[in-house]
């Protein structure tokens, strides 16, 4: 039987942490390709360090999107962010665009061929989703606490409701488990760039409101284990600090280490991509399947082959906690939704310019948008999988 009580653990980083720089940069050029053509093929990384931008990759058509506009939508995005330092400024740094035509041998595995051949996976792979209800947004509690937190700070330093605060920031969130279930902070961890001349003191109250207001009432974590800038003075930040790529965030871009991940990452990749579509979907049926009240938690896992249509395995686990056979559950998630890449982006609305908005702050747990952002986030298949077990 599972540990009933323990401390769980989760981390995430703000969007103007290195590697989150460069999901910002990597997904602003897939909506740019996106918003210009809807069935662009698109594979673009970014790599940051002091004063320099590169950005690689492939797409398709080449061209869609100039050389000279790519590097204005990173100069925008890391402006958007708000780095204006010495060592690392949009205005200054130095850009490089190596992006070409995407491999030939890569498109005729995906493309349908007008009629006898399905739109095929762009690669092969395992993807998972996970819900719970551990908050109403039915995420892990631990990482969709430590989201906010950066996030709240982040919304206060842009609109100038706080002053001091750098784009660079850090937080990670222990909670206490019992029965299963969480009810209190055991430590809680913000590490934030800052202004010069704030003493750790000056920022670690700064920090505190925003940690209070996250968490439900009375599970503030000890004094003595709320730590803030724990390694003290963090005034140089951002990719003048440290290398930054795109993808490296995988498990804070997902649900924390509380579920497994397939191991590919999601930014700068379109749709056809199923290690971001075929994630969204899994998220999208294991919420609904939770918010159905068929399970209090559930794990869903899709595997695909490159150009091969259909998934070739759907794995349902309801840890215990399920009132519906996870056999049937399989069967029928298959039957409701069509599990193509074609079906997964026409269901979900996934070929749009919707993307810059994911790279920081996670994937999911967030709300539904008109225009379909976070579509994967709905729970409108609920109904259906009920009539149909």
């Amino acid at each position: 039987m599972p540990r009933q009580s323990y401390i769980f653990t989760s981390e995430s980083v703000s969007e103007g942490h290195p590697d989150k720089v460069c999901d910002r940069i990597s997904d602003s050029v897939l909506d740019a390709f996106l918003a210009r053509q809807s069935d662009a093929r698109v594979a673009v990384e970014t790599l940051t360090t002091t004063n320099l931008i590169v950005l690689a990759g492939e797409v398709r058509p080449d061209g869609l999107v100039s050389a000279d506009e790519m590097e204005a939508i990173a100069r925008a995005a890391v402006k958007d962010i708000g780095y204006e330092q010495d060592g690392f400024h949009w205005k200054n740094a130095e850009v490089q665009v190596r992006v070409h035509a995407q491999s030939a041998h890569i498109a005729q595995g995906v493309d349908a061929d007008g009629g006898n051949k399905d739109e095929g996976a762009g690669d092969q792979g395992i993807m998972f989703g996970y819900a719970c209800r551990e908050t109403e947004q039915l995420m892990p509690a631990p990482i969709a606490y430590a989201h906010q937190i950066l996030a709240d700070m982040a919304a206060a330093r842009h609109s100038g409701a706080v002053q001091g605060f750098g784009p660079d920031s850090k937080s990670q969130v222990s909670l206490r488990y019992e029965n299963g279930v969480p009810v209190g902070a055991s430590s809680i961890v913000v590490s934030t760039q800052h202004d010069e001349g704030l003493t750790q003191s000056d920022v670690r109250e700064m920090v505190r409101p925003f940690v209070e207001n996250v968490l439900p009432q009375g599970w503030m974590c000890p004094e003595d284990a709320f730590y803030v800038n724990p390694t003290g003075t963090f005034v140089i930040g951002g990719p003048d600090g440290d290398a930054g790529l795109t993808g490296r965030k995988i498990i804070v871009d997902t649900y924390g280490g509380a579920a497994p991940h397939g191991g590919g990452a999601f930014s700068g990749k379109d749709p056809t991509k199923v290690d971001r579509s075929a994630a969204y979907a899994s998220r999208y049926l294991a919420k609904n399947v939770v918010s159905a009240g068929l399970a209090d938690r559930c794990t869903i896992q899709l595997s695909y082959a490159i150009g091969v249509s259909q998934p070739l395995s759907i794995l349902v686990d309801t840890h215990g906690t399920g009132s519906a056979d996870e056999a049937a559950l399989e069967k029928v998630l298959g039957q409701v939704m069509d599990l193509s890449p074609r079906g997964i982006r026409e269901h979900l609305q996934l070929n749009q310019p919707i993307y810059a908005r994911t790279a920081a702050y996670g994937h999911f747990g967030r709300t539904p948008e008109s225009d379909g952002g976070f579509s994967w986030e709905r729970t409108d298949l609920a109904e259906a999988i009920k009539a149909a077990l």
